[in-house]
């Protein structure tokens, strides 16, 4: 009843203007057409019926070819496929869809209105089961028409069907001669016609895949129903322009709108097929790559399918003997993975250092430079080969694409900054991004393993892991014997600097102090040269990525709390040798250090550090101050949510873009 209804508004909204689909948009036939759609499970044997059709067509125009053009093509070059044995014709159905089509006059709008008629027949099938019972209806007719041309001079039987059929109409001499343009262009469109809905067929099975994993897959298989209704619109017009070739009778069906239509449907669905596969590959090559890192394989063999393209050349570079190596270097060694873009500083390139040096000379180990870039070019080249003569490790020479990219990208969260991954012998990972512990800590921290970062993460004198290596003074007055008190502190305002070293310089020579026996040393980081202030801000989020995806302690809290100094007027660290006491912004330590006055008392009572810090903490309790924690754009995985390190809320999140109108753009998330 559903599909009867719906033949009667089709037909209604015809009638009142006529509909001519040359004329109409994607847009509109996909409303028009899915009106006569019924989502059912009506299943039959659609691949022994495409099988057959095929057959029959592939034959039925290489006859036409041979008989029209005069090829020499032989039929017994054609290998037919084999349907299933116990495959059922639906003749009905197919005999149902030819009675639509023929005998039926020229023109867009009725070839619209019998193609609309014939969804509707077949409203309970498939997309792609459409297209293909209306070609099976279509290939009935023409293959017994041009079979019945091969055998009417030699078989009574066949002649006179052929007469019945007006077969002789179009095959004598005289008709092939006058005809013979309107054939080749009907029998040219019958074989992209089949083509088109081959495609449609093998689109159509593609659709057990995820489009998560193939998302290209989406708007193809939107656009199936659209590519459906123009194959079997143009199987319509092809059956009228035979009626009309047989007849000699009525008006001439214009194929060649048809056919231009037809051709673009058919490059487009080849284009997306192809991109698909591509697609469907790279999603196989991804979960292969990651059943590798799941399960124990050698270390070399996981290597070279991370890395290298099927039959490219697998060498690595040996920056310590200057020569080209085989990745057989790399078996059974545990492996350190540097895998950046060419951005990667000298900076960055130092990091790693200390570990060759320490590694050189032991088998066990091995750092190798994986550079990623998109589309190599000669600049690139030449940067490449720069960057190459400043390692002193092995580097992958390979000019093309990095297999695993995507794998990198999504599992490693590869950002364009530098990571280091580490893999033991086996093949599995030991730690996703060691980078940032290596900055941080550097041999402290070897073998870089995730249970080193968690034995270090215990530690809590982080500040010397800072500035501890960075500056004579600092080391020195860290020195647990020394027990000295180092207040550390900047900002980006020089006024607020001068404040708070006039201040700061004041209290730490404070008779007060001095009889109580405190030193403390005033460092100011701002006072230091340009590569010091950077290399001090990169080990904080350096610091910050190592503990962001750990249980929030102290330490945690502590390190949050300074990256969220970085942009401010000022900020200070109180520290006790290598442990930090305090931190704080900049108006509130600067109010502690000059009410001095207020609270000196309590240090000959309660001690200077709970004095220091129940003042301080007074200060903030009646301070507002929105916190905000600039994270860069780094490789490895940031958590989801951020709790303050001031209040214990979860941190609202903003997306900044920053540019310092250099070759690499930042982004920050707040």
């Amino acid at each position: 009843m559903a599909a009867k209804h719906s033949l009667k508004s089709l037909f209604h909204r015809s009638s009142e203007s006529e509909q001519n689909p040359l004329n109409m948009s994607d847009e509109q036939i996909l409303e028009e057409i899915y009106s006569t759609h019924v989502h059912s499970h009506t299943k039959f044997d659609v691949d022994s019926l495409f099988i057959l059709v095929e057959n029959t067509l592939r034959r039925s125009t290489l006859i036409v070819d041979n008989v029209v053009q005069g090829s020499k093509s032989s039929l017994e070059q054609l290998e037919d496929k084999i349907p299933q044995a116990n495959f059922n014709s639906p003749l009905c159905t197919l005999r149902q869809i030819s009675s639509e089509m023929t005998c039926k006059p020229a023109g867009e709008e009725i070839a619209h209105k019998t193609t609309m008629t014939i969804l509707v027949k077949l409203s309970n099938y498939e997309w792609d089961a459409k297209a293909v019972l209306t070609l099976a209806a279509f290939a009935m007719e023409y293959g017994e028409f041009w079979l019945l041309a091969q055998h009417q001079p030699t078989d009574p039987i066949a002649k006179s069907v052929a007469f019945l059929k007006r077969v002789p109409v179009l095959t004598r001499p005289a008709a092939l001669q006058k005809h013979r343009q309107a054939i080749i262009e009907l029998n040219n469109l019958v074989k992209t016609t089949l083509l088109v809905i081959e495609l449609i067929f093998e689109l159509e099975k593609l659709t057990t895949f995820d489009t998560k994993d193939v998302p290209a897959l989406l708007p193809a298989i939107e656009q199936i129903p659209v590519d459906v209704y123009w194959a079997i619109i143009t199987i319509v017009t092809i059956e009228t322009q035979i009626d009309y070739l047989t007849t000699e009778s009525g008006n001439k069906q214009d194929l060649s709108h048809y056919g231009q239509k037809i051709n673009i449907i058919l490059s487009k669905l080849r284009k997306q097929i192809m991109l698909c596969r591509q697609q469907i590959e790279e999603a196989e090559y991804h979960h292969r790559l990651r059943k590798f890192f799941q399960t124990p394989t050698e270390i070399m063999e996981v290597f070279k399918f991370l890395v290298f393209s099927k039959d490219a050349p697998q060498l690595l570079f040996d920056g310590a003997t200057k020569t080209t190596v085989e990745i057989t270097e790399l078996k059974k060694k545990n492996v350190f993975l540097l895998i950046s873009t060419l951005d990667i500083t000298d900076e960055e390139i130092t990091v790693l250092r200390p570990v060759y040096e320490y590694i050189k000379t032991n088998d066990q180990y091995k750092i190798v430079w994986i550079p990623i870039v998109e589309e190599w070019t000669e600049k690139l080249h030449k940067r490449f080969e720069v960057l190459k003569s400043k390692m002193p490790w092995c580097v992958v020479q390979h000019f093309g694409p990095i297999a695993g990219y995507k794998y990198i990208k999504e599992e490693w969260h590869f950002k364009k900054k530098p990571m280091v991954v580490v893999l033991n012998p086996q093949g599995k990972v030991q730690h996703a991004n060691a980078f940032h512990l290596i900055h941080v800590y550097g041999m402290k921290a070897f073998p870089f393993t995730i249970a080193d970062q968690e034995r270090i993460d215990r530690e809590i004198h982080w500040i010397g892991s800072v500035v501890g290596d960075s500056h004579p003074h600092i080391s020195t007055w860290m020195q647990i014997r020394e027990q000295k008190y180092i207040l550390i502190y900047g900002g980006s305002d020089k006024e607020w600097i001068q404040q708070f070293t006039k201040y700061a310089t004041t209290f730490a020579n404070d008779s007060t102090l001095k009889e109580a026996n405190i030193q403390i040393e005033l460092f100011c980081v701002e006072k230091e040269d340009r590569n010091f202030l950077r290399r001090f801000w990169s080990g904080i989020e350096s610091l910050f990525v190592t503990k962001a995806n750990n249980t929030v302690d102290a330490v945690t809290q502590e390190v949050q709390r300074m990256l969220s100094y970085k942009n401010e007027t000022g900020w200070a660290v109180l520290c006790k040798g290598s442990y930090v006491l305090l931190s704080g912004h900049g108006t509130t330590i600067l109010k502690t250090v000059s009410e001095f006055e207020k609270w000196k008392e309590g240090v000959m009572k309660k001690g200077f550090e709970p004095s220091f810090k129940e003042h301080h903490e007074r200060i903030v309790r009646t301070t507002h101050r929105c916190v905000h924690l600039e994270i860069p754009n780094i490789a490895g995985k940031l958590p989801e949510t951020i709790k303050c390190p001031e209040c214990g809320r979860t941190m609202e999140i903003f997306i900044s873009y920053k540019c310092c109108h250099s070759d690499s753009t930042s982004i920050a998330i707040h």
